[in-house]
C-alpha cells in the first residue's frame, strides 16, 4: 500500500511537473524538489530489488524491466541535478553547479525522457496488476483496442507538442502554450504518458506470451497487434492534423 501510494503520488506529480506553464517556475522547483525526495523514498522501498540484481536467471523480460529501470533512475538523476543548477528558488544555493547552458538543454532532454520511461516502467507493471481480475477475452480484446485508439490520440499529442525535440537535443527551449487552459495542458500530458503505458503494457505482454509453451492459448500476436493499433493512430491523426 506504501509503495503504491508512493508510485501514484509520483505519477501526479510528473503530470503537473510537465506542465511548467501552469505550476510557473517556483512551483515546478518545488515539484521537483518533492519528485527527488520520492525516488529517493521509492528506491529505499524497493531495496530489496537491487539485492536480486546478480541473482536468478534473466529472461527476455526481467532484461528488458532491468534495463528500463536503471535508465529511469539515470534520467531522474539527470533531471533532478540539472534542475538544481538552476534553481532559483528552492535550492538557489546550488545554482551554478555546473554551467548553465549546458543543464538548461540537459534538463529539457532529461525530464522528456524521465517521462517516457516513466511510462513504460508503469506500462511493464500493468499485466501483474491486473492479472487477478476475471476478464472474457472477447471484452479484453475489444478494451485492448478501443485503449489503443486512446493511447493513439496520446502518441499524436507527443507528436504534435514537439517531444521528439526535446528528447534528442533539438530544442534549447521548450515552446510552451501559455494561453492554453490548465485542465487542457494536463489532460494532454495524462494521454500522452497513456500512450507510454499502454506501449509498455503491451511490451510486457509479448515477452510473457513469447515465453510461453506453445500449447498455451495466450496468442502472442495480439499485443504486438494492439501496440500497431495505438502507433497507426497516432501517425494517422499526425498526418491529417498537420
Amino acid at each position: 500500500m506504501i509503495r503504491r501510494t508512493v508510485d501514484t503520488i509520483m505519477c501526479v506529480l510528473l503530470l503537473f511537473l510537465m506542465a511548467y506553464q501552469v505550476t510557473g517556475e517556483a512551483l515546478h522547483e518545488w515539484g521537483g524538489i518533492a519528485m527527488t525526495g520520492l525516488v529517493i523514498v521509492h528506491q529505499i522501498l524497493n531495496r530489496r530489488w537491487y539485492g536480486a540484481l546478480f541473482k536468478g536467471k534473466y529472461n527476455l523480460y526481467r532484461t528488458v524491466t532491468t534495463i528500463l529501470n536503471i535508465l529511469l533512475l539515470a534520467s531522474f538523476v539527470l533531471t533532478a541535478f540539472c534542475g538544481m543548477s538552476m534553481s532559483a528558488h528552492a535550492v538557489p544555493f546550488l545554482y551554478g553547479m555546473a554551467p548553465v547552458s549546458f543543464v538548461r538543454r540537459m534538463h529539457l532532454s532529461m525530464s522528456h525522457w524521465s517521462f517516457v520511461l516513466m511510462g513504460l516502467h508503469l506500462g511493464m507493471h500493468v499485466p501483474a496488476m491486473t492479472a487477478s481480475l476475471n476478464i472474457r477475452d472477447k471484452v479484453k480484446t475489444v478494451l485492448c483496442v478501443i485503449l489503443g485508439i486512446i493511447a493513439g490520440t496520446g502518441l499524436f499529442l507527443f507528436l504534435k507538442n514537439g517531444m521528439p525535440d526535446y528528447l534528442f537535443f533539438r530544442a534549447v527551449f521548450a515552446f510552451l502554450d501559455y494561453e492554453k487552459a490548465g485542465w487542457l495542458v494536463l489532460l494532454e500530458n495524462l494521454l500522452m504518458l497513456f500512450f507510454w503505458v499502454f506501449a509498455g503494457a503491451q511490451a510486457a505482454l509479448l515477452f510473457r506470451y513469447a515465453a510461453q509453451k506453445k500449447e498455451a492459448k495466450n496468442n502472442p500476436l495480439l499485443p504486438a497487434v494492439f501496440l500497431m493499433t495505438a502507433i497507426l493512430t497516432g501517425t494517422a491523426l499526425r498526418l491529417a492534423l498537420v
